[in-house]
């Protein structure tokens, strides 16, 4: 355990640095930017897990949560049922998903993780579509299973689940925002064209 949070350590102050020292000033220099509050930036990661299937097993539920925890570093919020949806056979109040907003050390550890080490665990994996931003020039990917981080132990899961990452950026110009991701680490297809 104790080498796992030394790990964890150095993954953050990787990423971190890496946006500070190199990522910073280069962003400055391509966009004409001289304050550096003014660069691009991540703000916060927001992640969604959806359990609906659980109802009201609460052993299941607990291994939802700890395996979330595990994979975001932080416990989530359990997301429940506003109302009884006979055709969901949910129940008012069922847990139906969970969420964790990252901000700071535990968004940088959960980056640099997902760069680097979950999403090549895809299969077939071509990299991520560069046109997922929103108006807002924000990013989500979706992911179809947890067990690609590899924190996640395959044998103490009770279902595969997806995920649902969405990445908050500083700006609301996607082509800033897509360069910021390309210099974090972001495995993005290649461009058409390009071999």
């Amino acid at each position: 355990m104790p080498r796992t949070v030394s790990i964890q350590k150095e993954m953050i102050s990787r990423l971190k640095k890496k946006y500070q020292q190199k990522i910073v000033p280069l962003l400055k220099k391509e966009l004409g930017i001289s304050n550096d509050l003014a660069v691009p930036r991540i703000k916060k990661v927001i992640v969604n897990m959806g359990i609906g299937d659980i109802g009201g097993e609460e052993k299941t539920l607990r291994k939802a949560v700890e395996t979330f925890k595990m994979m975001t570093g932080q416990k989530p919020r359990i997301c429940r049922a506003k109302k009884s949806i006979a055709e969901f056979k949910t129940r008012r109040g069922d847990p139906i998903g969970l969420k964790a907003t990252l901000r700071r050390n535990r968004m940088y550890q959960f980056l640099d993780r997902l760069f680097s080490l979950a999403l090549p665990q895809v299969k077939d994996f071509q990299g991520v579509k560069r046109k997922a931003f929103d108006n807002q020039a924000n990013y989500t990917l979706g992911l179809k299973e947890q067990i690609i981080f590899p924190e996640v132990d395959y044998d103490k899961i009770d279902k595969v689940r997806g995920l649902e990452i969405t990445l908050l950026t500083s700006t609301k110009d996607q082509q800033k925002a897509l360069r910021l991701l390309e210099l974090m680490g972001m495995p993005f297809e290649k461009k058409e064209g390009r071999h």
